[in-house]
């Protein structure tokens, strides 16, 4: 999908970048379209601009996932049109978007990519204009878009965009294809009750595809976009929401004292580092 747009529903296309696996949105109306997640720097949000004035010419209106750098940290070309994010989304990037990166700028320039590590330490890190508490119905171009945030999982400001006319989920890095998934900022006890909110989502129905691809356009079934990795259908989803659900319950015997933490990661679904990191976030690494 690397530098070419892949139309996963009717009109709804995602655009997916080598760097870090990355997955962009972008969802077309009548005369208006959404962009969703901006990548991570100036630099590359300008490129993913022009990418969307080649597809569509109407006025953008965009939507962050969440304020994790590779998916917030573009915005500023797209100004001057709303900028929807959690309210969390907007004080986290207030607070902690010059540190987030400063961290970022060292951490690619240890790996000896000067280059993208110049792009992050220039960007100016623009919060979103537009606030969502819980939800919000927009119509964009026509079509009816829901941003819902169904509680802290991968972040603490998560938010899912829902396209019920087209059966798609972007739903960020609460769920990711081709990785574990990342703790670091996580609330992984929680995380299990907002992915299930996700799979809970009306006009979501199960296309009965039971795989990790997702339905091909115009198939019928769910497709939901990892903000890393393929897009999925709603059984892969299914099956993440159970490995999560799983780690919470060692993360939960370990803070109760019924669980060592070495126990826990021989019993994990996923990696040491992945369990430990998640152990930490809840007390016991």
């Amino acid at each position: 999908m690397e530098g070419r747009w892949v139309e996963v529903a009717d009109r709804v296309l995602v655009r997916r970048y080598a760097e870090l696996d990355l997955s962009v949105g972008l969802v077309m109306g009548d005369g208006g379209c959404l962009v969703v997640d901006t990548r991570g720097d100036e630099r590359q949000g300008a490129e993913l601009l022009a990418e969307v004035r080649r597809v569509t010419r109407d006025p953008w209106t965009v939507a962050i996932t969440h304020s994790h750098f590779d998916h917030s940290f573009g915005t500023r070309p797209f100004l001057g049109r709303p900028v929807w994010a959690h309210e969390d989304c907007r004080a986290d990037l207030l607070e902690n978007g010059g540190r987030a990166r400063d961290e970022w700028a060292r951490y690619y320039r240890d790996l000896g990519r000067a280059d993208i590590a110049d792009d992050i330490a220039r960007t100016e890190i623009v919060p979103p204009d537009h606030l969502v508490t819980d939800r919000a119905r927009l119509v964009v171009g026509g079509r009816p878009i829901v941003l819902a945030h169904l509680g802290r999982g991968h972040s603490g400001n998560d938010l899912v965009v829902h396209v019920p006319d087209a059966g798609v989920v972007f739903a960020g890095d609460l769920v990711e294809n081709g990785a574990p998934p990342a703790y670091e900022d996580a609330y992984p006890l929680e995380w299990p009750d907002t992915v299930a909110g996700l799979l809970d989502l009306p006009d979501l129905p199960d296309g009965g595809h039971g795989g990790a691809a997702a339905p091909a356009p115009g198939s019928g079934g769910t497709v939901v976009v990892p903000g890393h990795g393929d897009p999925v259908d709603r059984a892969f989803v299914v099956a993440q929401h159970a490995e999560i659900s799983a780690l919470a319950r060692l993360c939960e015997r370990v803070t109760a004292g019924s669980l060592s933490p070495d126990d826990a990661v021989r019993l994990s679904p996923y990696p040491e580092e992945t369990t430990r990191i998640a152990l930490g976030r809840t007390g016991r690494p």
